[in-house]
């Protein structure tokens, strides 16, 4: 019978923030860029955005879908929540929203996609 190997909790980031879809938040992955000379050197860029989506839990297949408007066009992408590449994440706005999926944001142009604040009755 096969051995069933267990997670390796030690490669799990505990430093995550609290965040879900309806948030903005910054990115922080490390690139690896080569010359052509051959050099390699590395660099971290910062994607900021719109998180639409979580899957699959918070474990080690954990991901998120971040989304933002570069240039006019919509530009999306999905991060594993552990990768080692992700150096940290950053939540800059958070707002409640209603749905766990936020895909109808696609579909709207200019300022509509904005996720609207909750407002209280008087």
């Amino acid at each position: 019978m096969p051995r069933i190997l267990s997670i390796n909790s030690e490669k799990l980031k505990k430093d995550l923030p609290d965040f879900s879809p309806g948030d903005v938040v910054r990115v922080h992955q490390r690139i690896k860029e080569t010359s052509d000379a051959g050099k390699t050197r590395e660099r971290v860029q910062i994607f900021e955005g719109l998180v639409i989506a979580r899957k699959h839990g918070h474990g080690v297949n954990g991901t998120f879908m971040v989304r933002k408007i570069a240039s006019g066009v919509g530009v999306e992408r999905i991060f594993p929540l552990h990768s080692p590449n992700i150096e940290k994440i950053e939540v800059v706005k958070s707002q409640p929203v209603r749905q766990a999926k936020l895909y109808y944001v696609r579909e709207r142009a200019g300022s509509a996609p904005r996720v609207r604040k909750n407002k209280t009755a008087k």
